[in-house]
């Protein structure tokens, strides 16, 4: 019964484990892609050249 329940729990974890990792690439592709369009879509500041999109 023992070794029953752990290959469970272990299966429990790898499926969780799996399932926040395909979150984690979803929330990286939106990021890059937020960062893309801001590169991109900057717009100029009153010298002519490009400013930054961002604060950093």
């Amino acid at each position: 019964m023992g070794p029953l329940l752990l290959v469970l729990l272990l299966a429990l974890i790898l499926f969780g484990a799996g399932f926040a990792l395909k979150i984690l690439w979803w929330v990286a592709v939106v990021v890059l892609v937020v960062w893309l369009l801001g590169f991109v879509l900057r717009g100029t500041h009153s010298g002519g050249g490009r400013g930054r999109w961002y604060r950093w």
